[in-house]
């Protein structure tokens, strides 16, 4: 079988605090976000196709992941909704500021399994989400992989 898992990179600059942490990271700071998608399929092989050859075209993947993670994340401060950070929030959002308000602690781990499944959800049915690797940082990173779940 010709399986073939194809990868795209994004980067996004996003803030965040979380609380009740008990270092550095319970307040307000930012990463420079980096996001790599991978994807498996079969590449299309009908010769009257546009995309024959390709898994999924680069930028119909760009285009998920953009209106999926990178547009609402890029130049956001999100905070988890169920914590003293919503009255911050609030403030925030009245001066104009993009906020995300999450159903979870804004770490790198709960964030890739929430874009992974947000990814997933728009993915056409012959393309399945292999895995994701969100670099908060040049030496720290969490992975989401299909197989693992």
């Amino acid at each position: 079988m010709d399986i073939i898992r194809i990868t795209k990179q994004f980067t996004f600059e996003t803030g965040h605090a979380l609380y009740g942490y008990d270092g550095k990271c319970r307040n307000v700071h930012g990463h420079s976000y980096k996001l790599s998608v991978t994807v498996i399929g079969v590449p299309i092989k009908d010769s009257d196709d546009v995309k024959l050859g390709m898994v999924i075209d680069f930028g119909d993947l760009k285009k998920i992941v953009k209106e999926e993670v990178v547009d609402p994340f890029d130049h956001a401060t999100v905070f988890n909704k169920n914590t003293p950070h919503i009255e911050l929030a609030k403030e925030l959002q009245d001066r104009g500021h993009k906020v995300i308000l999450a159903n979870y602690q804004p770490t790198s781990e709960n964030m890739v399994i929430d874009f992974a499944a947000k990814i997933s959800a728009r993915l056409p049915q012959n393309i399945q989400l292999h895995s994701l690797k969100l670099r908060e940082t040049e030496t720290a990173y969490a992975e989401w992989h299909a197989a693992d779940n």
